[in-house]
């Protein structure tokens, strides 16, 4: 996934898409405290520049490992690009964030959308 500021976020949600299709990617205006949610308050437009919502201006390619942790994930991106992220998963119809289960990896994480998404 490649991060600069003339990328729109929603060209960063399709891109995570791409490798985790049972995953959603969404951004915040403040990160959230680890074993909590994001607040809904707090989600960012997808058709908003990725250098207007970030005070770090990193460029970057990141590589998604399948097998990195979510809370991993969420992290990397928000110490390395300053970008505040949620990884949401489909349950049951519904997308829920991942907060409480951000020890499991990506992989896990997609493997459980597969399951439950359609039911």
């Amino acid at each position: 996934m490649e991060i600069s500021d003339k990328k729109r976020l929603k060209d960063l949600q399709k891109e995570f898409n791409k490798q985790f299709p049972f995953l959603q990617l969404e951004f915040y205006a403040r990160p959230h405290v680890e074993g909590k949610s994001s607040s809904e308050n707090d989600l960012l437009k997808n058709d908003l520049l990725v250098g207007e919502v970030r005070n770090i201006h990193n460029s970057g390619m990141v590589e998604i490992d399948g097998n990195m942790k979510v809370g991993a994930f969420e992290q990397l991106l928000r110490q390395m690009y300053g970008l505040n992220v949620q990884v949401f998963r489909k349950s049951y119809g519904k997308w829920l964030q991942t907060w409480a289960t951000d020890i499991w990896s990506l992989n896990e994480q997609n493997q459980r959308g597969q399951i439950l998404g359609s039911r």
